[in-house]
């Protein structure tokens, strides 16, 4: 099956398996170009392993991913990276021990060549706070601004498409706010993101789209808001 046109991603069919442990069971959905969307559901639903499946961290054993016209199943995540998908997991992992210019720098160093050249002024620009923390350590920084170096540093690489897990997970709401904000200026310079969160009302605020995923299968999706007001659907998959 080849890509829709105007499509940056589409993920056909694929069945993920963690050992034995079939994670995703013939999962698929379009992402066009320049959309924010986002895949929903509580923890264990196969949020994270979609990403990372895309990612090329833990491969489908069967389906297509398509990167716009190339199929990616089967690449390593350092060529699918080159591609121009840029990931931020859920951990962050930024290098500890490295400042945080350090890790900017080692990001741009490695940077592959997309639409939008993010320099170190842009992504100062777009956190502000970069500034006064250039030299401060992976170790020294707080949970938030490690969220956000993470960010900053996936940018640093000029993806055309971003991939973010649980953006907004442990945040304060203040933080949470701040974040929503940022993903629309990412989305204004034209890269268009695909993010894994379980906190509806933040969803809401970034997306155009939703996903909702329930022991490994797509239930339902549809326009964010549509869902936003979907009670019973709210009440069945999303509702802790």
């Amino acid at each position: 099956m080849i890509p829709e046109p105007g499509s940056i991603l589409k993920v056909d069919q694929i069945n993920t398996f963690y050992g034995q442990s079939h994670v995703l069971q013939g999962i698929s959905f379009l992402i066009t170009e320049g959309e924010v969307v986002s895949l929903l559901g509580r923890n264990g639903v196969g949020k994270t392993t979609t990403l990372r499946s895309i990612m090329g961290l833990t491969p489908p054993r069967s389906g297509k991913i398509f990167l716009h016209s190339a199929d990616i199943v089967g690449k390593p995540p350092f060529q699918i990276a080159k591609m121009g998908i840029g990931y931020v997991p859920d951990d962050r992992r930024i290098f500890p021990d490295l400042t945080l210019f350090e890790n900017l720098e080692l990001a741009h160093r490695l940077s592959s060549k997309g639409k939008v050249q993010w320099t170190f002024e842009k992504v100062y620009e777009l956190f502000p706070v970069f500034i006064d923390l250039k030299q401060r350590r992976g170790t020294q920084l707080s949970g938030g601004e490690q969220k956000m170096l993470a960010i900053g540093r996936a940018l640093m690489k000029n993806p055309a498409l971003l991939l973010l897990d649980e953006p907004s997970e442990g945040l304060a709401p203040l933080i949470v706010q701040n974040l929503a904000e940022v993903i629309g200026r990412i989305r204004s310079e034209g890269v268009t993101i695909l993010l894994a969160d379980q906190n509806l009302k933040f969803c809401r605020k970034t997306s155009d789209r939703g996903y909702i995923l329930e022991k490994g299968m797509i239930q339902y999706q549809g326009v964010m808001e549509e869902i936003w007001q979907n009670e019973e659907i709210v009440k069945k998959y999303l509702v802790v």
